[in-house]
């Protein structure tokens, strides 16, 4: 298996990989593009997001956003992220319809060994995230890697997702857990 494959597979991989650190820098150098545009030139912001994640339909994103590759990300109808949307998509991360991000989110699908040895050599892997329909994650939630969260969430502002969230629940804290039913 290639690296990449490895690495979408959730196994540990080399993100020293030349493929990979090719398919970041592209990223990043659309991710700067994109920040660094004027307020009003939409269609070009647009056409960047196009190319970025590899899609027909493009989210709506405040600037200032960046990710490791972008092609790893799947958005659904009617996508909104206020400034400073992060997402670490060395996996999957899967957006239905209907989702809003306050300012700061971050989204990190990667992660590294826990035992220090396998920690320096290098390695990481990456689980993927699926995120349901009508969801609102408010400013500077966090979600970790491997989660499911269901449809009808709002993540309150500053909570941090660690584990998988049911649908029509509000959730708040770190760790996140459920505070009423919606």
């Amino acid at each position: 298996m290639t690296q990449k494959e490895l690495m979408l597979n959730g196994s540990y991989y080399d993100s020293a990989d030349k493929q990979l650190c090719d398919d970041r820098k592209r990223a990043k150098k659309l991710c700067k593009l994109f920040n660094n545009l004027e307020i009003d030139e939409n269609e070009a912001k647009k056409e960047i997001l196009k190319e970025l994640f590899q899609t027909v339909e493009t989210p709506y994103i405040e600037p200032n956003f960046w990710c490791d590759y972008g092609y790893n990300i799947k958005f659904g109808k009617k996508f909104y992220a206020n400034h400073n949307l992060t997402i670490l998509d060395v996996n999957t991360v899967t957006f239905g319809n209907n989702v809003m991000c306050g300012p700061n989110v971050q989204i990190y699908t990667a992660s590294h060994p826990l035992d220090a040895t396998e920690r320096i050599s290098g390695l990481e892997f990456g689980k993927p995230i699926i995120i349901g329909d009508n969801v609102w994650i408010g400013g500077g939630a966090i979600i970790l890697p491997n989660i499911h969260v269901g449809n009808n969430v709002v993540i309150a502002a500053g909570s941090v997702v660690t584990k998988d969230i049911p649908n029509n629940v509000l959730v708040g804290g770190n760790p996140a857990r459920i505070i009423k039913k919606i």
